[in-house]
């Protein structure tokens, strides 16, 4: 069976190893600058750094509390911030702007009625018609399939 993290909705391993935490959270020179120029304190600075890696790795914003301990002092440590800072924000328009940022950064568009439309267009395209695969505890248990009784 596929791990969760290499599905279409991709998540934090529970185990990663020092090669996979430093190829996709340790910060570049130029990220680092970018985030320090863009932030006021130690607490925007590592906020915004996890934004920018872990969209990168993921391609979305987690929660900060799916964020795992070992990120947030990884990344921590590559900023060489003291121990005790954490990422945090003052404001949720901070943390919008944040985003925002990374998105621009990244080259990503951030437009919810497009989203929709192209989301309703392949919903019309796609469905119609067509039988949906049983679910996994279906196939498991030899049970119905959607629309048998």
């Amino acid at each position: 069976m596929t791990s969760i993290e290499r599905t279409a909705y991709p998540r934090f391993k529970r185990l990663m190893s020092a090669r996979e935490m430093h190829v996709f959270f340790t910060p570049k020179r130029e990220e680092i600058e970018w985030v320090q120029e863009r932030t006021r304190s130690g607490e925007h600075l590592l906020a915004l750094a996890l934004a920018l890696k872990c969209y990168q790795k993921l391609g979305y914003f987690p929660k900060a509390a799916e964020v795992p301990g070992t990120v947030v002092e990884h990344v921590r440590g590559a900023l060489e911030l003291p121990e005790g800072t954490g990422p945090h924000y003052e404001s949720a328009n901070t943390a919008k702007l944040h985003r925002k940022l990374v998105r621009e950064r990244q080259g990503i568009s951030y437009d919810q009625e497009r989203a929709r439309q192209i989301a309703v267009e392949a919903i019309r395209r796609g469905g119609a018609g067509e039988e949906q695969p049983a679910g996994p505890d279906q196939r498991r248990a030899g049970g119905a399939g959607p629309g048998d009784l």
